[in-house]
């Protein structure tokens, strides 16, 4: 098959009618559907396919337990009412690279194996990268079950609920010691690739970054009979906060955005209770995300002061910063440019990766293929035909400088 109709295939699997983003959540319908989709794939190039303890999916060419294999990948879940390309690109254009190199005769002196890592985005169980968290050991077992959805179920009975047993999930050191290499395509979430004129880039680390809950208390009472002067309304305190956290990212030149709020009782003619907000902070150095989000929480608890309310700070997730393999970064430079001379760009990134989880443990590195609008997690994400064709070109030569002899 070609990149092309297994785009088509792909493309309609979760989208949404009314918003035209994708609603492909962690072991729901549409994500069984994804799954499906990628063991056919799997099947129809006569590749070993097995999903793991937790439930990541693999699709091996030569013998898994030869060790030293190459490995390349994305996953197929979304954000809500996210883009198309966000994962599933690096997915598709690995089958796609892999048919172009047996198109060109390759010998693979080692083994080869295409995944799709589950709950990359976390957008059920709130927290990202489940699947490779799991396995590289950066997420406990114990951790795991706790994590719940919107609806109370918890991540273990959504993972039973959808035909995979959760008494195994775990560290599976066993499994990335196989694996010599571990190289993720994806389309670029920015416009440095479209200013520059590239089509595909090479990345050079992950920003650290982080997410934070703002719990912020008050008393819930009448919006219509309760005097300003009498009120303890948490959603001052809160509003607030998001326009500090604005400028202390201006300042900084990092980012901070609430982009989740909950309230309680949640009346529009009732002053909330609570107002619980999350903060999504991320910049280039550990010193500066840390200025950043000290400001934001220096002010919360001066606004919370101001209107009488209680505050609860809590940091649910953090990544600290993750350079890629210097070595294997170098290489794909090497292979990209071997022919043409000419310098692949060297990009950083403030997006969260499977590749970055597992950096720690195995020589990772990333490709970027160009977004001209440079907006992800929306819809309106895309990546031109022709720049996805270069990537899976650009895919195929760095496997085969990687993996053939």
């Amino acid at each position: 098959m070609t990149f092309h109709s297994m785009w088509a295939e792909l493309l309609p699997i979760g989208r949404s009618s009314a918003s035209g983003g994708y609603r492909r959540y962690a072991w729901t319908g549409a994500d069984a559907e994804c799954r499906t989709w990628f063991q056919e794939q799997a099947e129809a190039r006569g590749l070993v396919y097995e999903v793991d303890r937790n439930g990541n999916q693999w699709a091996w060419l030569g013998d898994p337990a030869a060790g030293d294999a190459v490995v390349t990948g994305s996953h197929l879940d979304s954000v809500p009412d996210g883009g198309a390309f966000d994962g599933p690109l690096g997915v598709v254009s690995s089958f796609a690279a892999l048919d172009e190199l047996r198109g060109r005769g390759v010998r693979f002196g080692k083994p080869l194996a295409i995944v799709n890592f589950g709950d990359e985005e976390g957008a059920r169980f709130g927290l990202a990268c489940v699947g490779s968290r799991l396995t590289a050991g950066q997420l406990t077992v114990e951790q795991a079950h706790r994590l719940t959805d919107g609806d109370g179920v918890s991540l273990p009975k959504a993972m039973e609920a959808a035909g995979h047993d959760p008494d195994g999930i775990g560290a599976d050191p066993e499994r990335l010691s196989r694996i010599g290499a571990f190289v993720e395509l994806h389309v670029e979430q920015g416009r440095a690739l479209d200013l520059s004129g590239d089509r595909v880039g090479i990345a050079s680390a992950i920003w650290p970054h982080g997410r934070w809950r703002f719990d912020f208390r008050g008393e819930a009472n009448h919006a219509g009979t309760t005097r300003l002067a009498d009120r303890r309304d948490p959603m001052l305190s809160y509003a607030e906060t998001v326009l500090a956290a604005r400028r202390e990212a201006a300042l900084a030149g990092a980012v901070a955005t609430f982009g989740k709020i909950s309230v309680e009782p949640n009346g529009v003619n009732a002053i909330p209770s609570l107002v619980r907000g999350w903060l999504d902070s991320r910049a280039a150095d550990q010193d500066t995300l840390d200025t950043v989000v000290g400001g934001i929480e220096k002010a919360a608890r001066e606004y919370a002061d101001v209107h009488g309310i209680d505050l609860d700070i809590v940091r649910e997730s953090f990544t600290p910063v993750v350079e890629f393999d210097h070595a294997l970064r170098d290489e794909l430079g090497r292979i990209l440019g071997k022919d043409t001379g000419l310098k692949v760009p060297v990009l950083g990134t403030g997006a969260g990766h499977d590749a970055g989880i597992l950096s720690g443990i195995i020589p990772t590195a990333m490709l970027f293929v160009r977004n001209p609008t440079g907006v992800s997690h929306s819809p309106a994400e895309s990546a031109a035909e022709d720049d996805c064709v270069a990537g899976v070109s650009a895919l195929a030569d760095v496997l085969e400088g990687l993996a053939c002899t």
